[in-house]
């Protein structure tokens, strides 16, 4: 996500900065879960959900995402909550061999206060943090040495509202999916400032996948990054969640710099979930 929906789910993976529109600036303490600014859907949390989706490119297999939300805290009066997520192409794709796990601790109005990557591509390595110091306006940038964990060099960034990493992105999506909004949100990635349009209009729908026998009832996004991300990613995205209170990424579509890819839930582990069938009496 965002910014590996990351969204690869965006950038999947990059550093977002919300817009003052949708933060309130700077201090946490002015936002609280009953009260975040926005209506936030938190029934989209639930300790050891665990989404698998294939990644395709002309319909060709060429990888797998693997996301799980792992644990809730309550620290100093806050909740936050930590995910992960992991990424590998498939062995069996020639000239490509990427594996990555992708961390994040956001609070539960969802905002990111720490994020971790951990990335192999063919011969190279890297570890990257990021954590977040909002009352001193700052975002620190911890590099590392992955066969080591040593943290060899630090940068920062400037911060003027409350900010995503490509993670806690993912689950902001499915938090305001029904929000009949049109966030407008400055992004980071690699570094680098960029800008992500997204329009939750609200359209239902239906789609099919494989995984699901059924067509499903789902509800209709799109957007656009003005920035090259993760994979390529660049220009228009659009996805398609579940219809239903835990907003599951059913589909995706994302625009790269050789093409088109495709992210399609193939497995899932949430209790009491069933995929929501799409009726036409009930869009009527």
């Amino acid at each position: 996500m965002l910014q590996l929906w990351g969204w690869l789910f965006y950038s999947i993976f990059s550093l977002t900065q919300a817009s003052p529109d949708y933060f309130t600036l700077l201090n946490p303490s002015n936002r609280t879960t009953d009260d975040p600014g926005f209506a936030l859907n938190e029934t989209i949390f639930q300790v050891s959900e665990e989404l698998i989706y294939n990644v395709s490119y002309a319909s060709i297999d060429i990888g797998q995402v693997r996301v799980k939300l792992l644990e809730k805290n309550l620290k100093d009066g806050r909740t936050s909550y930590h995910a992960i997520a992991y990424i590998d192409s498939y062995k069996r794709i020639p000239f490509v061999n990427l594996h990555a796990i992708y961390e994040s601790i956001f609070d539960s109005s969802i905002y990111s206060t720490w994020f971790r990557s951990r990335k192999r591509m063919d011969s190279q390595s890297e570890l990257i943090v990021y954590s977040f110091d909002y009352p001193k306006h700052r975002m620190y940038i911890d590099f590392g040495t992955l066969e080591t964990g040593k943290m060899n060099s630090r940068d920062s960034l400037t911060i003027d509202t409350l900010c995503q990493d490509g993670l806690s992105l993912f689950y902001f999506a499915r938090a305001l999916l029904q929000s009949h909004t049109q966030p407008h949100i400055p992004t980071v990635v690699s570094e680098k400032k960029g800008n992500t349009y997204i329009n939750f209009h609200g359209k239902r729908s239906s789609e099919e996948i494989d995984a699901i026998p059924y067509p499903v009832d789902v509800v209709h996004f799109d957007g656009e990054a003005d920035f090259v991300g993760i994979f390529g990613l660049t220009g228009a995205f659009e996805g398609w969640f579940s219809n239903d209170a835990a907003s599951i990424p059913i589909l995706a579509k994302m625009k790269v710099l050789i093409g088109n890819i495709r992210i399609e839930l193939m497995e899932w582990k949430r209790d009491g979930w069933t995929p929501p069938r799409y009726s036409e009496e009930g869009n009527k």
